[in-house]
């Protein structure tokens, strides 16, 4: 059986909630099982409930936000009193100090420190203003720093919670990989080459990741190349060699077949279908 996919109508967009009644709480009953084609931040300042992503059961709770990635098959089973936000949001938007994050498998709830939910919520609120106002020549880097504030944000909170017990060990290889692939990616495409790097079998490593991220190094290695190619097709006016250079391709025709098989269409095709505003 396939999903339902929900799709956004543009790279980013910010619902605002208040005392929301959803799933086995509503008359209308929970959805059915979905997908998103975009990541998504569930920002809960009061209010409780009950989700499932990928299957796993998570408590909706007061003071927490959770960071759900692309592609995750999601159920709102119950939600009753529901007051907070969502931000949805696309790859190519994700910069790439944070970008562990939205990679796991299933989703990640962290508790927001008291102090720092009036900052929280107000950077919510300013992206949600720049994503409703129209586009202009600093649109999208502005939406990109505010998304990596709030991502970094959360990276801090969980290492602040993390830090006396530490990582799991197969999370602690995945961060690990994850900064060693932002560094790596454009100039190493082989899966061998990340193992022998960190120092781990390549069975092991790919076991690791596919544990945290339900997709083993290669695939990984495979769709950080294509969000940059993504990214550069979408927010710049390089050509389409000059993106398959920078994303460590020799050969123009054969980046083109794998950007293809990895987004559907060609990548003219996919910069005449997605180009931001900013960069028409």
């Amino acid at each position: 059986m396939d999903f339902p996919v929900d799709h956004l109508p543009g790279s980013l967009q910010v619902v605002q909630l208040q005392d929301f009644v959803a799933g086995a709480a509503a008359e209308r009953g929970a959805r059915s099982p979905h997908r998103h084609d975009y990541h998504e931040l569930l920002w809960t300042r009061a209010g409780a409930g009950r989700h499932s992503v990928d299957g796993e059961p998570f408590e909706i709770e007061p003071g927490t936000i959770t960071v759900i990635g692309r592609g995750r098959v999601h159920v709102l089973e119950r939600a009753v009193g529901f007051t907070g936000a969502v931000v949805r949001f696309e790859s190519e938007l994700v910069l790439d100090a944070p970008a562990w994050l939205v990679g796991g498998h299933g989703a990640l709830t962290v508790e927001v420190p008291p102090s720092s939910a009036p900052s929280l919520e107000t950077t919510i609120g300013i992206l949600g203003a720049e994503a409703a106002r129209p586009a202009d020549s600093q649109s999208a880097d502005l939406l990109r720093h505010f998304l990596s504030a709030l991502l970094l944000w959360i990276e801090r909170w969980y290492d602040g919670a993390h830090a006396e017990r530490g990582d799991d060990a197969d999370v602690a290889l995945y961060r690990r990989f994850v900064a060693l692939l932002e560094r790596s990616f454009a100039e190493h495409h082989d899966a061998g080459w990340y193992a022998d790097a960190l120092a781990v079998p390549a069975a092991a490593l790919s076991r690791a990741l596919s544990t945290v991220t339900g997709q083993p190094t290669k695939q990984l290695v495979t769709d950080r190349v294509m969000l940059e190619a993504a990214r550069l097709l979408r927010f710049t006016d390089r050509t389409v060699g000059e993106i398959a250079y920078r994303t460590g391709f020799e050969d123009q025709l054969y980046f083109s077949r794998a950007f293809k098989r990895r987004y559907g269409v060609a990548p003219r095709s996919y910069r005449d279908l997605h180009r931001h505003p900013s960069n028409a």
